[in-house]
């Protein structure tokens, strides 16, 4: 599932994949530790070039990956989180400070949690009001 760039309503995809924090999340005492987390994040932004043109090689033009990563990464590392939900809902939240971000879903998953298991997490969307 993901976003799809949509230029007849002037709107672009921009995402982060598989970014990987050694993060403290879970509700299990061992899980206070930090442990492998990865986050994906996928972004509808204003695209001021669709649908037909193209638009300035600049960055104040583009919503720029690299800050949203580190974005993700501050918050995924900045104390211990209970549940999934509430890092995705925070990132989330986060990314759309961005005056450009009209969307946003974030996915956190913990890979290494159950050992026949390839993964278990949590999908989240938020919308710009």
């Amino acid at each position: 599932m993901s976003y799809h760039p949509d230029a007849a309503r002037g709107l672009r995809r921009v995402f982060v994949r598989r970014l990987a924090v050694a993060a403290r999340l879970g509700i299990h005492p061992e899980e206070r530790e930090p442990q492998r987390v990865l986050i994906d994040i996928e972004l509808l932004a204003e695209d001021d070039a669709a649908p037909h043109g193209q638009g300035a090689d600049r960055l104040e033009r583009v919503v720029d990956y690299e800050a949203v990563a580190n974005t993700a990464r501050r918050i995924a590392l900045s104390g211990h989180v209970r549940l999934a939900e509430t890092l995705a809902e925070r990132i989330a939240l986060a990314v759309l400070e961005v005056e450009r971000v009209r969307a946003v879903r974030v996915t956190v998953e913990k890979p290494d949690i159950i050992a026949d298991v390839g993964g278990v997490g949590v999908t989240v969307e938020r919308l710009r009001r």
